[in-house]
């Protein structure tokens, strides 16, 4: 028992490293070096800063703190400025200085809002998850690290992003463990270790190696007779050490292969007793030499279990107490753990007979969860206090809110009644200036009187020059109706003229459409006609296998059965049973040669039990120690027709074999979800990628037949891939 909650309690202080020296003066010397060039120096600051304060240089790293701050607020972006506020407001948090540590953390939002870079303000919610964590605000922090993550999905790639994604991941892994959510976190686990191996950093892929064997250890604690699970956590633990190990001298993490050791000694302890014993001496070795006291304690709770089950008792006494001193020294105190301790002591003297000895450690035992029960009711009486000042202050704010809202009021008041006499003097105003436009009003009456006496003598002169005009209106009209007639009937004639013209057009138009439409459907067919007789020729190619199979295979085996057979001396009745044996073997071998043969002809899975069973007994038969296969079905109802099932079943072998053949990758993921009236097929993997600029996918008969089945099932598809990264396939196919 002693030894599982010490590996919790190292698992809960793990994350916080301990860099080594050189790597420590390498960073000095790096950030000494950028002093010319403030972008490099804010890039390397969080880092460098980081650094110094876990080697206990507090002082230091908060100045370079302050310094790296003073520099970014007066960029125009806001980016290394939210940075290095969160960095800050992590680290006062971690030094137990909460209300310095909210200040930072409001201050990372404010200039988060002042940048564009979407790694930032994911970095922002990522910090904000940290603390909340460590908080015990479980359901905030999760709302924060999917902010985080979706900020990051959204980022351009650089040098930090998958570090900074990985470790958002492993946060939620950790959150989805405490909650028992064991799905959850083994996906964001399996997330961590891919973004680990993106990101190329030996750290952050010993992690993700240690956490997915954290996942799979829980899920073999679950269910203890599945061995499955312990050989993988066993696996992904070796892992760990085998990249500690290979990459010792860019390993920040001292304590990491005593970390790693822990883990395999509490895997162990339970089928294999020499192997716990080897881990756990390895690490009490390596946690003595580097001085890390959780990590001693640890090894020395697992030898004491060992040495209970060997019924060693006065060597596991010995064992727990040099734990219970080491606990005593780390900064961290976790009085469970001490507890534990000391209820394991009082168990032992119990068993060797020395009853007063374990009376004793019982009695520390209570006094002990007493001082600790007593600590937990003052520290509730302090926190109902502390509530209670918050609510007297709450209270003196709402009352200086009310006077400062009854002076606005007056303020109001008087701004009203001014209004009301700068409305007094502005009629006073229009009062006279009406009474001046009365006087010009009359000015003009007058005026408007002359005018009528000169328009009248005007009207009497135009009177006269009217009749005259009409007149010569007569005269003309007269002229101009000749003329009428004549462009009438030339307009009528051009009419008809053109309405002749349209209908010829139109008619020819007409046919002019009609043979385009039959060139259209004509294509169509040869369209048609093309994808089928690729189809042909794939299952031309189909059959030129099964052939090739069946004659190099199978016809190899019999014939030599047949010539075993027509050797046999039937008077040498030993050589005759040892020849039948042996024929019999060959036979056997036919046998199985035509069942693989059958199976990849028709998968029989495929027509009993649908696709989902047919796929994943296709990727557990592919998958190997070298190789894993996952798929995932979503919402799947298996509602297409068997004749697309086999279609979708064919596209995804030439996928994986084509990742296999092509890509020497070690993880392919096939995902199938059903939405609406779609299927979507993804098939990813983390293998070597290619350029799409330097490759055409179209020439290469593997995706040409790939991409020919996809149009015969009127779907689409996209390819996703880059050099070293993987390559993503994504198919959309519609269900009717």
């Amino acid at each position: 028992m002693i030894n599982r909650l010490l590996f919790l309690f190292t698992l809960l202080i793990c994350p916080f490293f301990v860099q080594a020296q050189d790597v420590l003066s390498k960073l000095e010397r790096e950030y000494s070096q950028t002093s010319n060039n403030i972008t490099e120096q804010l890039s390397l600051t969080p880092r460098y800063a980081t650094a110094l304060f876990f080697h206990n240089l507090k002082p230091q790293s908060y100045q370079i703190l302050k310094n790296g701050i003073s520099m970014a607020v007066k960029q125009n972006d806001g980016k290394y400025a939210t940075i290095l506020y969160a960095v800050q407001a992590m680290n006062y948090r971690l030094d137990n200085k909460a209300a310095e540590s909210l200040k930072s953390l409001d201050m990372a939002r404010v200039y988060s809002s002042k940048t564009n870079s979407n790694e930032a303000k994911g970095y922002y919610h990522y910090a904000k998850g940290w603390i909340l964590t460590r908080n015990n605000q479980a359901t905030e922090a999760v709302a924060a690290y999917l902010k985080a993550i979706d900020y990051y999905e959204n980022s351009p790639i650089t040098s930090t992003l998958y570090g900074r994604f990985g470790n958002a991941a492993k946060e939620l892994s950790t959150i989805y463990s405490n909650l028992n959510e064991y799905q959850l976190e083994e996906k964001y686990s399996k997330q961590f270790l891919l973004l680990a191996s993106k990101q190329n950093d030996p750290n952050l892929l010993f992690d993700a190696y240690m956490r997915m064997g954290y996942v799979y250890e829980q899920k073999y604690t679950q269910q203890a007779s599945n061995t499955e699970f312990r050989n993988k956590a066993e696996q992904y633990y070796l892992q760990a050490i085998a990249t500690f190990n290979k990459n010792k001298n860019a390993m920040l993490n001292r304590s990491s292969l005593s970390y790693a050791a822990i883990n395999l000694a509490n895997l162990y302890t339970d089928f294999d007793r020499d192997k716990a014993m080897q881990y756990a001496r390895l690490a009490n070795t390596v946690s003595l030499e580097i001085g890390d006291a959780i990590h001693i304690a640890s090894s020395f709770g697992i030898l004491a279990e060992l040495a209970i089950q060997d019924k060693n008792y006065d060597l596991a006494k010995s064992y727990f107490l040099k734990a219970s001193m080491e606990i005593e020294k780390s900064p961290v105190r976790d009085h469970n753990i001490e507890l534990s301790i000391l209820e394991s002591l009082s168990r032992i003297s119990e068993e060797q007979g020395n009853y007063k000895e374990a009376l004793t450690y019982y009695k520390r035992y209570v006094d002990q969860y007493k001082s600790v029960y007593d600590q937990e009711k003052l520290d509730i009486t302090k926190r109902l206090e502390s509530q209670f000042d918050k609510e007297r202050q709450e209270q003196k704010y709402i009352k200086l809110q009310l006077e400062s809202d009854k002076k606005a009021q007056e303020i109001k008041l008087i701004n009203i009644l001014r209004a009301q006499r700068e409305q007094v003097y502005n009629n006073l105003k229009l009062v006279e200036e009406n009474q001046r436009e009365r006087l010009k009003f009359s000015e003009l009456e007058s005026e408007k009187k002359e005018q009528q006496l000169r328009l009248a003598k005007l009207e009497t002169r135009q009177k006269n020059n009217d009749i005259n005009n009409f007149k010569k209106l007569l005269a003309f009209k007269e002229k101009i109706n000749t003329y009428y007639i004549f462009f009438i009937v030339f307009f009528i004639v051009l009419i008809l003229l053109l309405l002749y013209a349209y209908k010829q057009r139109a008619k020819s138009m007409k046919q002019s459409d009609e043979l385009h439409a039959l060139a259209l459907e004509k294509e169509k067919q040869n369209s048609k006609i093309s994808t089928l007789t690729a189809l042909l020729e794939g299952q031309e190619q189909e059959r030129g296998r099964l052939a090739r199979d069946l004659h190099d295979g199978l016809g190899g085996l019999l014939s030599g059965t047949k010539h075993q057979l027509s050797y046999l001396n039937p008077h040498q009745s030993e050589n005759i049973e040892e020849g039948i044996s042996k024929s019999i073997d060959q036979i056997d071998g036919a046998v199985e040669e035509l069942r693989r043969v059958a199976h990849n002809l028709m998968p029989d899975l495929l027509m009993k039990y649908g696709l989902e069973a047919a796929i994943k007994e296709f990727a557990s038969r592919i998958s190997n120690s070298a190789l894993e296969i996952h798929t995932e079905f979503i919402n799947y109802s298996n509602s297409i027709s068997q004749e697309k099932q086999l279609i979708i079943y064919r596209i995804i072998q030439e996928l994986v074999n084509n990742a296999i053949k092509h890509a020497h990758t070690s993880e392919i993921i096939v995902q199938i979800s059903e939405e609406e009236n779609v299927i979507n097929l993804t098939v990813e993997d983390n293998g070597k990628g290619f350029d799409r600029q330097s490759l055409d996918v179209r020439k290469t008969a593997g995706f040409h037949n790939i991409e020919l089945r996809v149009q015969f099932l009127k779907g689409s598809m996209n390819i996703i891939s880059e050099l070293n990264i993987g390559t993503s396939i994504e198919l959309q196919i519609p269900i009717h």
